[in-house]
């Protein structure tokens, strides 16, 4: 199994959560902060500008969804284009981002972005790098959208089916 470790920042992370838990391949995820000045924040902290970003910390089967898939998935669900914010939430937490432990993910994730973005005539303003300071979000945050079926997302529910269907073809 070639598994492996990503961050992916996409604003609010409740429905960035509730999108990648539907993909086949995608065996674990968990909602949590990183990229901020510390290791253990609070979402009270977050809001009031620790400098973290809001993520979802996956771990994937890269053997059933590629690196390339994945990040294909996730430019369907962010505004790549829009610097801190993604749909009304406006704020450094709510960036986009891409992150991992693994360098070599990264100079991948990295060319990966870049061959996408070509097809534009303005750059992705997607951060990448290494991921610093994550923090697990806390327990009522976790698959918020699951608890809470008609909680607030910033992704439309035509996404969501089109990750359910995404996950029946593999």
């Amino acid at each position: 199994m070639n598994k492996g470790e990503i961050f992916l920042a996409g604003g609010c992370f409740w429905g960035t959560e509730k999108f990648f838990s539907l993909l086949n391949g995608v065996l674990e995820h968990e909602v949590g902060y990183a990229n901020g000045s510390s290791t253990l924040v609070t979402y009270r902290e977050v809001c009031a500008g620790s400098g973290h970003a809001e993520v979802v910390r996956l771990v994937v089967d890269f053997d059933i969804l590629t690196l390339k898939e994945l990040l294909s998935l996730f430019l369907e669900i962010i505004d790549p284009f829009s610097l801190n914010r993604q749909g009304n939430d406006v704020g450094v937490q709510y960036r986009s981002g891409v992150y991992f432990l693994d360098r070599l993910l990264l100079s991948e994730a990295n060319e990966i972005l870049k061959e996408l973005n070509s097809g534009y005539h303005k750059d992705f303003v997607i951060e990448t790098g290494l991921v610093e300071n994550y923090c697990k979000a806390e327990e009522h945050h976790q698959d918020y959208l699951v608890k809470n079926p008609g909680g607030y997302c910033h992704i439309g529910l035509d996404k969501f089916i089109k990750a359910l269907e995404y996950g029946k073809k593999q």
